[in-house]
C-alpha cells in the first residue's frame, strides 16, 4: 500500500471541500487516514488458502456451522462501511477445518473495498476450492452506511445474501437445516 499517495489525497480531498488542512485538528488527518487504511484494506495482500489448507481428518460428513461472525468492509462504490455477521456451512469430505479460520478466511475478503454479493460468493468459492467439502453454503447480513447516512437514509434496513455451492446446490433439506441451525426462517 503507498501511504504517501493516500496522504496527498486525503489532502487534496480535504482542501477540495473548503477545510483548512493545516489547521490543528487537520493536520496529522492524511496520516491517520493512509494508516487506518492499511489496516482496513489489509486483505488486499492477504490469500484465503493460508487460513483453510490446515485441515484436520474426519470421519464424519455432518454439516459444520459457524454463525455471527462480525465483520467489516468498505463498499467500492462509496468507500463507505458495511457491517453485519456472516454464517458459514459446510459438509466436510473427510477434512476439518479450526473453527477460527472461518472467520479469518471472511476477513481476508471482508478488509478490502467490496460489494456484499461478490464477498459472499468470494467466501463460498474458497472454501470448495481449499477445503474441497461436499458443499459450502454462505450467508451474509449487513448494514450499508451508504444507504444509513446518505442517499435514501434508512438506518436499520439489512442487505442479505446467499451463496450455495456443491450439495447445497442440489438438497433443498441442507439449506432448510442450516436456516434452522442458525435461527432463521428459510
Amino acid at each position: 500500500m503507498d501511504q504517501e499517495k493516500i496522504e496527498k489525497a486525503v489532502l487534496l480531498f480535504l482542501e477540495g471541500i473548503g477545510e483548512d488542512a493545516g489547521r490543528e485538528g487537520l493536520r496529522d488527518t492524511p496520516a491517520r487516514i493512509a494508516r487506518m487504511y492499511e489496516e482496513l484494506c489489509a486483505g488486499m495482500d492477504e490469500d484465503a488458502s493460508e487460513h483453510l489448507t490446515k485441515t484436520f481428518s474426519v470421519d464424519h460428513s455432518e454439516m459444520v456451522i459457524e454463525k455471527d461472525i462480525t465483520f467489516y468492509s468498505l463498499c467500492e462504490h462509496h468507500i463507505l462501511p458495511f457491517y453485519g455477521k456472516a454464517h458459514i456451512a459446510y459438509i466436510p469430505d473427510g477434512k476439518v477445518v479450526g473453527l477460527s479460520k472461518l472467520a479469518r478466511t471472511v476477513e481476508v475478503f471482508a478488509r478490502r473495498l467490496q460489494l456484499q454479493e461478490q464477498l459472499t460468493g468470494q467466501i463460498a468459492d474458497a472454501l470448495m476450492e481449499y477445503m474441497q467439502p461436499k458443499g459450502a453454503l454462505v450467508m451474509i447480513e449487513a448494514e450499508h452506511m451508504c444507504m444509513t447516512m446518505r442517499g435514501i437514509k434508512k438506518p436499520g434496513s439489512q442487505t442479505m445474501t446467499l451463496a450455495k455451492r456443491g450439495v447445497f446446490e442440489t438438497d433443498p433439506s441442507l439449506e432448510e437445516r442450516f436456516f434452522r441451525m442458525i435461527g432463521r426462517q428459510g
